[in-house]
């Protein structure tokens, strides 16, 4: 099944997708709007002509690129990468959700399983480890770069 790729207004892409699947026609199979991707969404259908057809009724859809793409070329967007990749063990981080928002601390172990990381407040007098979600961290320095 190709995949076509759509340019949309900024901003718009999900509102796009959305109004390219509620025109519920049997030829369009998926769309997809990608946060990593502005300005464009991804596409399954028999043929562009039936995109070409549905993109005149809906606004902020400016066409289809031309050309197909394969799943193989989109497949990278449909696996959600963990909120812990890119973080390192030693790394710098402010915490910015929860009881402690605001606080800096070292990274001290990292569970990608779970999608969490055991952090050690740096203000704190006495060493205590704490357990966040990663996307409740923000790399501020990190040993690797």
């Amino acid at each position: 099944m190709p995949i076509y790729a759509v340019k949309t207004t900024a901003s718009q892409e999900r509102t796009v997708a959305d109004m390219i699947m509620n025109r519920e026609m049997e030829d369009i199979h998926a769309a997809l709007a990608p946060d990593s991707l502005t300005s464009y969404v991804m596409v399954e259908a028999d043929d562009s002509g039936i995109i070409e057809r549905v993109l005149e009724e809906i606004p902020h859809a400016r066409g289809i690129i031309p050309g197909e793409s394969d799943i193989s070329e989109v497949e990278h967007f449909l696996s959600p990468t963990p909120d812990v990749e890119g973080i390192a063990e030693s790394d710098i981080v402010e915490l910015i959700a929860g009881p402690f928002k605001g606080e800096k601390a070292q990274v001290q172990r990292i569970d990608e399983g779970k999608d969490q990381v055991t952090v050690e407040l740096y203000e704190a007098t006495v060493p205590i480890p704490v357990t966040v979600r990663g996307d409740q961290i923000r790399v501020l320095d990190s040993e690797e770069r």
